[in-house]
């Protein structure tokens, strides 16, 4: 690869001793695996840099599927994403790293994804909007098609008080059943939309992203989804004993 792309990091591990072994999201070569030699070396000048939700300048070269990075330089600082949104982040890592082919142009999915970072970078409230959003968009470029906007059985216009239920490989066919596979028509518009006005259209639109992603995603969980319920669940409040005037 002689030029420069821009590129994130998506997970990285210790390689050897001083080096890293990291995945990045490119804008023109997608998801690539590059060996960073060095790179934890106390005199390594991309000690520090090669972190998750900076925006990078990379160079690489190798033909093999492992490749050997050349050059890499922040083009800004780091995006701020703390707690929540910080988790959300590391969620939108590795879906990228479990369901990109390797060295597959994603160009435009690239900056989907640089738009979900920056908004969640400068969210004050929930996440979800700017995760579902990237999800759908994620699916979409994965060739995911489905029509929100019309019944699959007789091709008429969804009704918006009208069930809807889903149908791998077909759509969204017209039910008087009520499940988890069911929908209304409301909540189809905000799916084709991606326009969320309420906790109900947020809610409809995580239980058809998860039902979509699961073939791509395979039986093994997420981690980062573990490490957002574990964030997300109350911590008991510290006991104190009772003070009995005695000092220690």
């Amino acid at each position: 690869m002689e030029g420069w792309q821009r590129a994130f990091v998506l997970h990285g591990r210790h390689y050897s001793e001083t080096s890293l072994l990291l995945d990045f999201f490119t804008e023109n070569d997608g998801r690539v695996r590059i060996l960073a030699k060095g790179a934890r070396s106390r005199r390594s000048a991309l000690k520090g840099v090669l972190q998750p939700f900076t925006p990078l300048l990379i160079r690489w070269s190798g033909r093999g599927e492992v490749k050997t990075l050349r050059s890499a330089e922040p083009v800004s600082m780091g995006l701020p994403l703390t707690g929540l949104m910080l988790y959300s982040g590391l969620y939108t890592n590795e879906l990228l790293s479990r369901v990109l082919a390797h060295e597959t142009d994603y160009s435009s999915l690239f900056f989907d994804y640089l738009h979900c970072l920056q908004t969640l970078a400068g969210a004050t409230g929930s996440p979800e909007p700017a995760l579902r959003r990237f999800e759908l968009a994620l699916l979409g470029h994965l060739g995911y098609g489905v029509d929100f906007l019309h019944c699959a059985g007789s091709g008429e216009p969804v009704s918006d008080d009208m069930t809807y239920r889903y149908r791998q490989e077909k759509g969204f066919i017209a039910s008087v059943i009520i499940d988890h596979y069911s929908f209304t028509g409301r909540e189809l518009r905000s799916l084709a939309t991606r326009e969320f006005a309420d906790i109900a259209a947020l809610r409809a639109a995580k239980r058809f992203t998860r039902m979509a992603l699961k073939p791509y995603l395979g039986g093994r969980p997420l981690k980062s989804a573990e490490l957002f319920r574990q964030f997300m669940t109350p911590k008991p409040p510290l006991k104190t004993l009772p003070n009995d005037g005695s000092s220690s």
